[in-house]
């Protein structure tokens, strides 16, 4: 088994010019990866033998297969070093200048040094290089385990009840490798717009570990990653559940209705609307706002099954009336994580506590800055989703915790409510669609029904003209995906030489991570 490890490591790491880790942390981080693979039964084809292929075959020989091959993607994908944590809550915020940091990293565990160093943009240093690197490697194992299903789901057509259901799984697998890619893409890769370096990346459609994929230049990297999410669109298209069922419907494991069980609970997969806001997601990344526009209107102006919206906004009803803190109801795509109270512990949680340096914390005074100009007497997001009582250990300066993935341990409906990690939610739909429409009262009509449901009542219209609009989006992306990971890679894509709580300007350097993990931009 560490011969394999090894040879994952020495496959990614060394043979694509990156640096090696050193031998004393090989036997930790192959203890990682082998964790990340072992989730039972599901993934023991994953264990590769020189019976390789006839467990491949074995595993892909029965629709049960497909099915334990699909949700191990989706519990790799919560895995502590992709969206379990480090592309949530820790290391992709620290790269956003989010999280409070010390003046040093002595006092740090190795864990929050990496943390120190990513916010520093100090892509030198062993533990920065490390993170990134567990990042990139459990992003391409996912993507190895997707490939393996949309192969497989060509060539074994018979094993499935009908062709609807084959096109649902093939078509989530194609929107998980593209997620994987567009996420190695936006932290890896080279500007979108207005830089001077080009990063090659490899585009993995490999079904084997020791598969060496081939490095892309940017345009067809992104030809590809376009192409994969418009297959996913096409596939899932009108054999999604979610065109018969409403999501609530399909939340409840009494629906007798639906004969195959595993198409409950539509919105912890990558479901057809969760397609159109990934697609919406990687226009604006690439700066082609007219299709970013029309994808997020298309969630917004859909149908769901009973003729109303596909998902409403839900913050009000959701946070204030329900204290379901992570906003699960709005949630087009999440990630079901029965220990994310557990992992989310860096983040202090609900307890009225000290804040000690292995925390991630922000101080009361960048809270106050955060929503400046709000009305935080009303501001539900302000009101319910910080813990504004917590002092730090040494200085006693007054802090706040954010509360998003803290609940009462005798919270009930715990899986849907709860464990979750959010992955694609309404409210990034509705920024979306603010920020590239080209009507003005489309603009101020959509923004207030944002607003309307963070308990905010505006009076009049806020933007007296489009140029006002990315600055008011760009405050409101800090505002409302705290501890979600996608500030960075807001930053990134508008080239911004400023961040909030950062006191040096940004390079093009310190946006492209490929630096990090220690390779030359041509593969």
């Amino acid at each position: 088994m560490h011969e394999i490890f090894r040879a994952v490591l020495k496959f990614y790491f060394n043979g694509n010019g990156l640096k090696l880790i050193d031998m004393k942390k090989l036997h930790t981080y192959i203890l990682g990866l082998a964790l990340m693979l072992s989730f039972g039964s599901c993934n023991d084809w994953l264990d590769v033998r020189p019976d390789t292929e006839q467990k491949e075959e074995d595993q892909f020989s029965s629709y049960k297969g497909f099915r334990d091959a699909l949700t191990g993607c989706y519990m790799t994908l919560g895995n502590t070093n992709i969206y379990g944590e480090k592309l949530t809550m820790s290391n992709i915020e620290s790269l956003a200048s989010l999280w409070n940091m010390p003046d040093n990293s002595s006092s740090l565990s190795e864990s929050r040094s990496s943390d120190f160093y990513l916010a520093e943009h100090d892509y030198k240093n062993d533990d920065a290089k490390e993170a990134m690197q567990s990042i990139w490697s459990g992003l391409y194992n996912v993507i190895v385990q997707a490939n393996l299903i949309i192969k497989h789901a060509d060539e074994n057509k018979n094993v499935f009840a009908d062709e609807s259901t084959r096109s649902v799984i093939q078509g989530e697998a194609y929107a998980i490798r593209a997620l994987c890619h567009l996420d190695i893409l936006r932290l890896f890769g080279q500007l979108p717009e207005g830089g001077t370096q080009q990063v090659k990346l490899p585009y993995s459609k490999a079904t084997a570990f020791n598969e060496r994929p081939v490095f892309e230049d940017f345009d067809i990297y992104v030809s590809m990653l376009e192409n994969d999410l418009n297959k996913a669109d096409s596939l899932l298209k009108n054999n999604d559940p979610v065109f018969s069922y409403t999501f609530d419907e399909l939340k409840s494991l009494n629906n007798k209705d639906l004969e195959d069980e595993y198409m409950l609970n539509r919105q912890s997969r990558l479901n057809y609307w969760a397609v159109k806001a990934l697609q919406a997601r990687m226009y604006l990344y690439l700066g082609n706002k007219e299709k970013s526009y029309a994808s997020a209107m298309a969630v917004i102006n859909g149908e769901g099954a009973d003729g109303g919206p596909v998902l409403p906004l839900s913050g009000h009803s959701d946070i204030v009336e329900n204290g379901y803190k992570a906003c699960p109801n709005e949630c087009l795509f999440y990630l079901s994580k029965y220990d994310v109270k557990t992992v989310a512990g860096i983040l202090i949680g609900g307890a009225d506590i000290e804040a000690g340096s292995n925390y991630l914390y922000i101080t009361k005074s960048r809270l106050d800055e955060l929503f400046q100009g709000q009305s935080t007497d009303s501001h539900n997001r302000y009101r319910y989703l910080w813990n504004q009582s917590v002092v730090e250990k040494n200085t006693g300066v007054k802090c706040a915790a954010i509360t998003k993935y803290y609940f009462a341990d005798n919270a009930e409906s715990k899986t849907f409510y709860y464990q979750i990690i959010p992955m694609l939610r309404m409210s990034e739909v509705y920024l979306i669609a603010i920020e590239t429409t080209t009507n003005l009262s489309e603009a101020n009509e959509l923004y207030a029904a944002y607003m309307l449901d963070r308990d905010v009542l505006l009076n009049g219209d806020a933007f007296s003209s489009l140029d006002e609009v990315q600055g008011v989006v760009l405050d409101e992306y800090r505002r409302e995906f705290f501890a979600e990971g996608q500030m960075f890679y807001t930053y990134k894509r508008l080239n911004s030489g400023y961040m909030l709580w950062y006191e040096k300007e940004m390079t093009e350097d310190d946006y492209i991570l490929w630096n990090c993990l220690g390779a030359g931009f041509n593969a």
